[in-house]
């Protein structure tokens, strides 16, 4: 048997680097190679016994079965109660719909939407499944790129000049995986503008970052006049409450998009876990006090890498507004040389952390951006500070 006997889609398909290197990581450590591993966009804090406290007594209480595929009521039903109090949206409970991850969210509503050749706009650099999965639901991605000097922020008229009779979906995070950068009210109402003029098309906006600001309340495209029955907001667990193993996301949107989401999920997996969803409404439900501690924290530890950061000659930096990453410009390295090594690209220049810092990130080519590379700050400050020393030693040799 050979791999040609795969369908040309799966062949199509690039494996998530995000998960590639972690999984590098790894096996690195296994070998006993003190590995530090700033890959991944995973919360190390614990999920708050509160939830985990729901979830056990939602098992006593039997919740064993299958779900509705949209999603279990009372869980529907905090949703809507958060959406209104946070974001200003109101949305009825057959406008929202539950899903296992955020990610099966996105990949959910292409599915519904995206027939050959329909364009989507992807706001670049971005999160690195995006690109895959339009790719997969046979839509054409069309990357749209805002450097560091603008903040990684698309303004209108850039969206304006890309905009077609194709186009059918825009797509962007905000706060922003790999990034940081968030979009205020201001620049959400000026895109909308743009977007309003244009019949047939839709924006997903990927908020699962919003409670990992740290200017204060984020902003929702959705919650723009005339932008509800145009937007997807796609939320989740994961970030804001530690839950990332508990797979566990959600979309609100139009009820008629919501009802295809829920007869594509129908078929590849059903509902999410019975017990996780009413632990999930009593997260939503309670005060965010161990949110806010998290992100206090975050907040913390973004400031300890960027003055790190700061110090290392030929890294560009912006200053993050929220998730948990720097993305930092790193085009003047290219042509350095420790005089063993050239680095030529942001390929070798994370193959050179991870070879001779033992520290792992990833490269900013996988995000849509070849002069760049992600570095995840969700880690200890001690891990923070060793690995933030080995860059500097090792970049520092690199003239």
């Amino acid at each position: 048997m050979s791999r040609h006997l795969l369908s040309r889609k799966l062949q199509n398909m690039s494996e998530s680097a995000t998960i590639k290197m972690a999984q590098k990581a790894r096996e690195l450590k296994a070998k006993g190679i003190d590995v530090i591993s700033l890959s991944l966009g995973e919360p190390d804090f614990d999920t708050p016994d509160f939830i985990k406290d729901a979830a056990i007594q939602a098992l006593k209480d039997g919740y064993t079965k299958y779900t509705p595929v949209p999603g279990l009521p009372v869980l529907k039903e905090a949703i809507a109660q958060k959406l209104k109090r946070d974001n200003g949206l109101d949305h009825e409970l057959n406008e929202i719909m539950v899903s296992n991850g955020a990610k099966q969210c996105i990949a959910n509503i292409c599915l519904s939407l995206l027939d050959e050749d329909d364009e989507v706009i992807i706001f670049t650099p971005y999160w690195v499944s995006y690109f895959e999965i339009v790719k997969f639901c046979g839509g054409k991605p069309v990357p749209l790129y805002a450097g560091i000097d603008q903040d990684f922020k698309v303004r209108p008229e850039q969206l304006e000049d890309v905009i077609n009779e194709h186009t059918k979906l825009i797509i962007f995070s905000s706060p922003s995986n790999p990034t940081g950068s968030l979009y205020s009210k201001e620049e959400l109402e000026a895109l909308s503008q743009v977007i309003l003029n244009h019949d047939n098309l839709f924006v997903l906006a990927d908020e699962i970052y919003e409670y990992i600001n740290f200017i204060g309340k984020t902003a929702s495209i959705g919650a723009v006049s005339g932008m509800k029955e145009r937007t997807l907001t796609v939320n989740g667990m994961s970030k804001g409450f530690a839950m990332t193993g508990w797979r566990l996301g959600y979309v609100a949107g139009p009820s008629w998009i919501i009802d295809s989401c829920a007869k594509v999920q129908g078929q590849f997996t059903s509902g999410a876990n019975a017990f996780g969803q009413v632990a999930a409404a009593h997260a939503l439900r309670a005060p965010l006090d161990e949110t806010f501690a998290m992100r206090d924290e975050f907040k913390k530890r973004r400031d300890l890498v960027k003055n790190a950061l700061d110090q290392i000659d030929g890294l560009n930096t912006n200053n993050p507004e929220g998730a948990f990453y720097f993305f930092p410009e790193i085009s003047s390295f290219f042509g350095r040389s420790n005089g063993k090594r050239v680095i030529h690209d942001a390929d070798e220049f994370v193959d050179v952390l991870l070879d001779e810092a033992n520290v792992a990130v990833v490269t900013g080519t996988a995000f849509g951006d070849p002069n760049s590379f992600r570095l995840s700050y969700a880690a200890s400050e001690e891990q923070l500070e060793s690995a933030t020393e080995r860059m500097q030693n090792v970049l520092g040799s690199y003239k």
